[in-house]
């Protein structure tokens, strides 16, 4: 399916003409032992960036998943190197005036098989290095998965539990 996706995402580029060329990321999910359990593939798009996630091994139930500020993903530590949610001077959470973060994104859901599988877009990022936002700048960017859901109100992380998953964004 991800393969579908890049080709669509390239065919976009080529009919939106020279003022648009489709940028991609990727990012390997490591869990708390250090061990890789999933990928994410990013296409930048005219208006913002698709993120296509497949993670395994996580426990059933609702997950907040965000963006976060910086690209280390060190499992000693419980990914507390990845910093806070890529905020940009904004408010945490989609129910809170003066939010949300860029790094924002809603719950997902994992079924019994441990999988976590998300198509989400984000509007408020970019792969562009020099664009608005962008998850590629000096530091980097990280997706993280956390052990609970975010509530979408509590500052300044939706009271989301641990980290549970990490992975750092890089270039494609």
């Amino acid at each position: 399916m991800s393969k579908r996706i890049l080709a669509l995402a390239a065919f976009a580029g080529l009919i939106a003409g020279p003022a648009f060329a489709a940028e991609a990321g990727k990012a390997t999910f490591v869990d708390a032992s250090g061990k890789e359990v999933g990928t994410a593939v990013l296409t930048q798009t005219p208006h913002g960036v698709l993120l296509d996630i497949d993670v395994k091994g996580l426990p059933t139930g609702q997950h907040g998943f965000h963006i976060h500020d910086t690209g280390k993903c060190e499992a000693e530590g419980g990914f507390k190197s990845a910093g806070g949610h890529y905020a940009a001077d904004k408010e945490h959470g989609y129910m809170v005036e003066g939010g949300p973060h860029p790094g924002d994104m809603p719950n997902q859901f994992v079924q019994d098989d441990g999988v976590f599988r998300a198509h989400v877009f984000n509007d408020m990022v970019s792969l562009a290095k020099d664009g608005d936002n962008s998850l590629l700048d000096d530091d980097g960017s990280a997706i993280i998965i956390h052990s609970g859901a975010d509530d979408y109100l509590s500052q300044p992380s939706g009271d989301a539990g641990d980290r549970i998953a990490c992975a750092v964004i890089e270039g494609g």
